[in-house]
Formats: C-alpha cells, structure tokens, sequence
C-alpha cells in the first residue's frame, strides 16, 4: 500500500472511530446502539495498535473506560465497554499503561464487590486485569502488583462465598458455570501476576491463597471438574522455581492434599476417563512442586508413586501425557533416594 492509499484509509478509520464516539456519547438511551458501536470500535482497533493510537488521540480509551463504570448505562454496555478496553489494552501498549492505574483496580475491585453486579460483567473485568498484568513488567516492579492481587484475593474470596463447588440445588446451573467462568479468568491473572516472566514477590503474596486452595481440593468432586485445571495451572505456577513458596505450599497441607486427591483419581484411571484426566493434571502440579526441597516422605506414605504407576497402564490415558506421567515418577524418585522397589 502507497502513502497516499495509507493515508485515505487513515483519514476514512479517524473518521469511523469519530462517528462511533458521538454514538457512544448521543445515544445513551439506546443501550443497544451503544454496544453495537463498541463492538465495532473492538473490531476496528482489535491487533491494530495504529487504530487504537488514533482512538487515543481523540479521547476515546478515556470514553469508554468512563462509560464502564457509568451509573446510568445499562449493565450490558458495561461489559461491552470493559471488553472493549480489554481489547484496546492488548494491542496498544501506551494504551495499557494508561489503565494500569490505582483508580482501575480500585474501580474494577469494585465491581466484584457489589452484590448486585452481574457474574459476566464481574468475569470481564478480571479478563480486563489479565490483559493489564500480562507481560508488563512495568506493573511488576512496582506497588501496583500488590494492588492487582488484592483485587485477585476479592475474586478468590467472592468465589469462595458464591459456593463454585456446591452441590446444593440452589445453586442453579447457570449461576454455577458462571462461577466456574469467573474463577478460571482469575486463575488466569494470577498466573499473569506470577509468572511470564517469573516474579518472586507475586508468588510470595499469592501464598496468602493456599487455605482456600486446600479447601477447594478436598472438596473437588467429579461433578465439578472445570475448577480443577484452573486451581492445578494456580498451583504450579506460584511454586514454580521456588523453595521457600514450596515449603508454604507443604505447610499449608496443600501438598497432602494433593497427594491424597492425586490417590483417589488415580485409584479409578482404568475406568474413568475423566479421573485419568484429572490425575495427569495433578501428576503434571506435583511435578512443579520438586525442586530442592525434601517434603516427599509425604508422597511416599500416601503411596503417590505407586497410583503413577497405576495411572501409566491406564488404557484412557493419552499417549502424549504418558511422558508428562513418567517424568513425575522421575522427580518423586530422584527427589526421595528410593528405589522402585522401595516405593
């Protein structure tokens, strides 16, 4: 593409983003019209930082974050909008250096708090913070990250108090998923805050988290597992490459947990599918968990190598996980000085 032809199509999508704006600003009793031109401007600006400099530039991220939070739009134009700066903030760095601010946290930390706030617009604005946290090591070296886990924590502890693993019939099923949604967007910015690249004093704060972890594991059943891999992708995440977050994580009785999870799964591989899915799962977090430190007469005693043997010689278990399995063995082998026999 020519200058010129650059330059037209820069002049015709300034002027789409404009036209979008004043909907976005005349509109505001067409709910519906306000979010088909935010969803057009996700269109526009999606993977194009260019575009979303051109939106910067005429007050439209400022717009739209004010338009999140309005009290006199309707809850669905909330969502839309946080969506929408989720996108903004993804392809355009000065974008999300913008909105990595005190004033966001505090707004989308918020928005969980509130009762009466819908369980989709609670899950975006945890979408939006895992975009804010995602390799920006700008937030990680500063007190804004003790801010982003804090608002994590509210997610944690709103999840906790909304029952994700009950199996209460009031606990509609609608309302479950949801949950189960919200936990795993959670689980996903925790890990943004942790890791890619590593960050030491994430995993530290995120120790804070292991009781209610506990608490889940032993209450996981077969009914609920789409809160399992998002509590497994937590775990090895905070422990990775870590002694002194290990040791937290054994003291906390996670580690037994675990293990005994690990045994119960595991006993049952050869003829539940979804039990050697499971198990492989947490033969995979077991493995984050063994570096240097020796917190694995635990392992032995629950007989944890002998359930991965069992796990291997499962006929549902996916050839490519087998690997996955056997280097588990390994590391509980290594870490102990026993033998096979032994175990």
């Amino acid at each position: 593409m020519n200058s010129e032809k650059a330059a037209e199509v820069k002049v015709t999508i300034r002027t789409d983003l404009s036209l979008l704006l004043e909907c976005l600003k005349f509109q505001m009793k067409c709910p519906d019209l306000q979010k088909q031109a935010l969803l057009t401007i996700h269109s526009i600006c999606e993977r194009r930082e260019d575009n979303v400099d051109l939106l910067r530039e005429m007050g439209g991220v400022s717009f739209v974050y004010n338009l999140s939070k309005s009290s006199v739009v309707r809850s669905d134009v909330k969502e839309t909008a946080l969506f929408t700066l989720g996108t903004l903030a993804e392809a355009n760095v000065y974008c999300k250096n913008y909105l990595c601010r005190k004033e966001t946290f505090a707004d989308l930390a918020g928005l969980l708090l509130k009762e009466d706030v819908p369980l989709t617009q609670k899950r975006v604005s945890v979408y939006l913070l895992s975009v804010l946290v995602a390799n920006n090591s700008k937030i990680k070296d500063e007190l804004k990250l003790q801010e982003c886990l804090s608002y994590l924590f509210n997610s944690i502890h709103f999840c906790r108090t909304t029952s994700p693993l009950s199996t209460e019939s009031t606990l509609r099923a609608a309302n479950a998923t949801q949950t189960f949604q919200l936990w795993a967007s959670v689980s996903s910015a925790l890990c943004g805050c942790v890791n890619n690249p590593q960050n030491e004093e994430g995993q530290r704060i995120c120790v804070a988290a292991f009781v209610i972890i506990k608490v889940w594991l032993q209450q996981i059943v077969l009914l609920r597992p789409e809160i399992f891999q998002p509590i497994c992708s937590f775990i090895a995440m905070t422990v990775a490459n870590n002694c002194n977050v290990q040791e937290s994580f054994s003291a906390s009785g996670c580690l037994d947990t675990l293990a005994l999870v690990l045994v119960r799964l595991a006993s049952v591989a050869d003829t539940s599918l979804m039990s050697c899915q499971l198990s492989v799962t947490i033969s995979k977090t077991l493995s984050a968990c063994m570096t240097e430190n020796l917190y694995f007469n635990n392992l032995f005693f629950y007989g944890v190598v002998s359930h991965l043997f069992t796990l291997l010689v499962s006929p549902h278990l996916d050839p490519e996980d087998r690997l996955s399995v056997l280097l588990t063995l390994g590391h509980c082998t290594e870490a102990s000085g026993k033998t096979h026999e032994e175990w």
